[in-house]
C-alpha cells in the first residue's frame, strides 16, 4: 500500500467577464428564460471574448489555485489540463499554461474526456502521487464551449458556457482515509453517437458543433453517475449517509435532481452551481469545488464525492476527505 495520499491544498477558478443571460439569448433564438430555467436550471452563462482562449482561463484559475495553496509555483512537478476546446489542435493547453507560469522542465499534457475530463485528470494525478514519482500536481479543467455550440440550435446552445477551475494536489503522508480515498473512471465507445461534434481534424478540418441526443444522454447520465457514486462508496466501505457533499458535473438541474432522488441524497448535500455558469464541460466540478471552498461551506474532515459523464461516453468520479 502506498505511503502517500493526494490532498487538495488549493483551489482556483475563472469565469469570463462577459455574461449572457437567458433573456439576452432569447433575443437571438426562439426560447425564453422560463423555457430554459424550467428545463435546465440555468439562468446565465459566461462567454469568452474573441481574443480570449482556453489557455487564458486555465492560467488565471491556476494562478488562483497556487495562491490559495500557499506554495511556490516552482514546487509544481506536473501540469494536467482537461479540455475539449484547446486553443489549437496542438500543442496542448497544458504546455501553454506552463509557459505562462514560467515553469520549466516538468511534464505537461492535456486529457480529453469531455465533461469527465477533470475526474480523469484527478485520477491520473492521484496515481502519479501514490506511485511516489511526483509530489505536487496542478490539475485544471477548462473549456470554451461557446466556440463548439451552434448558436442557432436552442436544444444545445442554451446549455453551455465557458470557464476554468483548478486544484493543487500534493502528496501527504497519511492513512488511506485522508485526501483522495478512491477514484473510478470508465468509458463506453459504442455510445459515441449520442454526444459528439460533427467536425474534427481528420473528418473535415473543422472543430464542428455539439450534436446531442438529449433524452439518451439524460438517461445515461442519471444511470451512470448514480452507479459511479455507489461504486466509489463500495470501494471505500462508506455509506451514502457518511457523505457531507455530493459535487456532480453541472450539466442540467434535472439530471442532478434525478440522481439525488434515485440515491435518496438530501438536496442540502447536493451542490448545484450551474444556474450561474451553465455547463462548462471539464470545468464544472473544479468550479463548484472552488465556489464551495471559498464560501466556507466545505469544512475540514468533510467527506466529498464527485461524479461526471461526458461525450464518449466517458464517466467517473472520486471520493475524498477534505483536510
Amino acid at each position: 500500500m502506498s505511503k502517500f495520499s493526494s490532498v487538495i491544498i488549493g483551489t482556483g477558478s475563472y469565469l469570463p467577464k462577459q455574461v449572457m443571460s437567458n433573456d439576452e439569448l432569447a433575443k437571438t433564438i426562439d426560447t425564453s428564460d422560463e423555457w430554459i430555467s424550467s428545463r435546465t436550471g440555468i439562468k446565465q452563462r459566461h462567454i469568452v471574448q474573441n481574443n480570449e482562449f482556453t489557455s487564458d482561463m486555465a492560467y488565471i484559475a491556476a494562478k488562483n489555485a497556487i495562491e490559495t495553496s500557499g506554495i511556490n509555483q516552482d514546487e509544481i512537478d506536473m501540469i494536467i489540463v482537461a479540455t475539449t476546446s484547446p486553443d489549437r489542435s496542438f500543442p496542448a493547453v497544458a504546455v501553454m499554461v506552463q509557459a505562462k507560469l514560467g515553469i520549466n522542465n516538468i511534464p505537461a499534457f492535456d486529457v480529453q474526456a469531455v465533461c469527465s475530463g477533470f475526474v480523469y485528470g484527478i485520477t491520473i494525478a492521484d496515481n502519479f502521487i501514490k506511485a511516489g514519482s511526483v509530489k505536487t500536481i496542478l490539475v485544471i479543467g477548462a473549456d470554451s464551449m461557446s466556440k463548439l455550440v451552434n448558436w442557432k440550435d436552442r436544444n444545445t446552445c442554451v446549455l453551455f458556457g465557458d470557464g476554468a477551475g483548478a486544484v493543487i494536489l500534493k502528496a501527504h503522508t497519511s492513512n488511506e482515509h485522508e485526501g483522495i480515498i478512491s477514484t473510478k473512471i470508465n468509458a463506453e465507445g459504442s455510445l459515441e453517437s449520442i454526444l459528439y461534434t460533427d467536425g474534427g481534424v481528420g473528418i473535415n478540418q473543422k472543430s464542428g458543433h455539439v450534436i446531442m441526443a438529449g433524452k439518451e444522454v439524460f438517461k445515461h447520465a442519471v444511470e451512470k453517475m448514480s452507479q459511479n457514486i455507489l461504486d466509489l462508496l463500495e470501494l471505500s466501505k462508506y455509506n451514502k449517509e457518511d457523505l457531507d457533499w455530493v459535487i456532480p458535473h453541472q450539466a442540467n438541474a434535472r439530471i442532478l435532481e434525478a440522481i439525488g432522488a434515485r440515491l435518496n441524497i438530501p438536496s442540502s448535500k447536493l451542490v448545484m452551481t450551474l444556474d450561474k455558469h451553465a455547463n462548462t464541460s471539464a470545468a464544472t466540478i473544479p468550479l463548484a469545488i472552488d465556489h464551495q471552498a471559498k464560501a466556507g461551506k466545505i469544512k475540514s474532515n468533510d467527506l466529498i464525492i464527485t461524479t461526471a459523464l461526458g461525450g464518449g461516453l466517458t464517466w467517473g468520479g472520486c471520493l475524498l476527505r477534505w483536510l
